[in-house]
């Protein structure tokens, strides 16, 4: 978050990973699971909830709202629904810290309410753009004020929503679920069609939570006038973050990892088909449903990657594990092409241009182009990189330093706490040398 102490990190090469890995709960199952729990009638239990910055902004927000909100113990939560229309406003900011899920998907949420509400931002989250949300929200008679796109989000209350049919210029999971959650509270039907599907987290959990919902890989429809009940939660590992475990494992000679109980939603799990086209050996085990999403073991050990042009089907379902892969094609031999990734742009920072200057600083082949990058894959010297205050990059690039020549040091790795709180207790105890 925007007051986070500045932390570097150096990352050495080590002999090979070994070990059970139990990674943090799923990121987007927690920010969803918070937001329809805290408007359901009756308490919910969550187990597994990320105890990262992002999801617990989150929380802080509802809360703030008049939310009551347990934490017996670390990934536990008890939230005391309030209803559907049980939210009180505030006089003060919402603060979402760096959590551009939370502020999009809170931005459909708050649409509805009668209150105005002010979402506000870190640094980084108040450069990201919010067009993408805020136009369609309006279509359905929201008023959201923001200057030039841009956080903060005036969201103004009391406006009467109506449901509509939206096409999705681009797929995006964020900005169907915020007209989803809007649409809780429209009147008449809103449905969601996706020029390719995304996951599908939030229509999973809102049929959870008892609130009847049509969907389909690329459609959406829910239909006004209903009442969420109050559910208990288990929220699975997050695919997201065994990503960095699986290249790591995947890259490093001699390494064998399982990595237990990771969500395996269909629309979140490309990277696992892009790593196996590489040639990674990664097997799933004991396979199994929690809470209505896929779970499974995950074991991988090391084999040698190739490169591959990568399908561009299978961008939507691993856009959040980007900078990973292009770690992975940088080891590999011969040359990795990505295309129709354009959205990597405009994330916590702009990760195609992030990733393609840390690569070239460790000597590594990189072109950049508009919606992806050319990598030519060897060796990986040292040096020194910028993280560019995003999580997943400062990750990517402890992975590189297991196999590069030289030490990699990483400029301000704090934000990592954003998504992976404990990644470098948990990364140094299956056998990395990060400190």
């Amino acid at each position: 978050m925007s007051g986070a102490q500045r932390l570097d990190w150096v990352s050495r090469s080590a002999t090979a990973l070994h070990g059970d890995v139990i990674v943090p709960g799923d990121k987007s199952v927690s920010h969803r699971s918070m937001m329809l729990s805290a408007i359901a009638d009756g308490n919910s239990h969550i187990r597994g909830f990320l105890e990262g910055e992002d999801t617990r902004a989150t929380a802080a927000v509802l809360a703030q709202l008049g939310v009551r909100i347990e934490a017996p113990s670390a990934g536990e939560r008890i939230v005391h629904g309030v209803g559907l229309d049980g939210l009180r406003g505030s006089n003060q900011p919402l603060d979402c810290g760096n959590a551009g899920t939370g502020m999009r998907l809170l931005a459909g949420l708050f649409a509805g309410q009668a209150f105005d509400s002010i979402l506000v931002g870190d640094e980084s989250l108040s450069k990201r753009p919010m067009r993408r949300v805020t136009e369609p929200l309006a279509k359905m008679g929201a008023q959201i004020d923001a200057q030039d796109g841009l956080p903060p989000l005036h969201v103004r209350g009391g406006r009467k929503l109506h449901g509509i049919r939206y096409e999705l210029p681009v797929a995006s999971a964020q900005v169907k679920s915020a007209l989803l959650l809007a649409g809780l509270y429209a009147e008449g039907s809103t449905e969601i069609i996706e020029p390719h599907p995304t996951r599908d987290y939030t229509e999973r959990m809102l049929q959870a939570f008892g609130w009847p919902i049509e969907f389909s890989p690329g459609r959406a429809k829910l239909e006004g006038g209903h009442r969420l009940r109050a559910t208990d939660v288990v929220v699975p590992a997050d695919f997201s973050s065994a990503a960095f475990f699986l290249v790591a494992a995947s890259v490093l000679p001699g390494s064998l990892l399982r990595l237990p109980a990771v969500g395996l939603n269909p629309r979140r799990t490309g990277l696992l088909e892009a790593l196996r086209l590489m040639g990674a050996d990664i097997r799933i085990e004991n396979q199994g449903e929690s809470g209505g999403e896929a779970v499974g073991d995950l074991v991988v050990r090391h084999t040698a990657l190739h490169g591959i042009e990568l399908p561009e089907a299978l961008v939507p379902d691993m856009i959040d594990e980007f900078p990973a892969l292009f770690v992975a094609a940088a080891i590999a031999k011969g040359r990795t092409v990505v295309r129709g990734a354009a959205e990597l742009r405009v994330k916590e920072s702009d990760r195609i241009a992030s990733m393609a200057v840390g690569l070239r600083a460790l000597g590594v082949r990189i072109e950049e182009t508009p919606d992806g990058a050319i990598i030519d894959g060897g060796a990986i010297g040292g040096g020194t990189v910028e993280s560019h205050g995003d999580h997943r990059i400062a990750m990517s690039f402890a992975v590189a330093g297991l196999v590069a020549r030289e030490a990699v040091t990483i400029r301000d790795c704090a934000n990592v706490a954003t998504s992976f709180p404990g990644f470098l207790e948990l990364a140094n105890d299956c056998g990395f040398a990060l400190g």
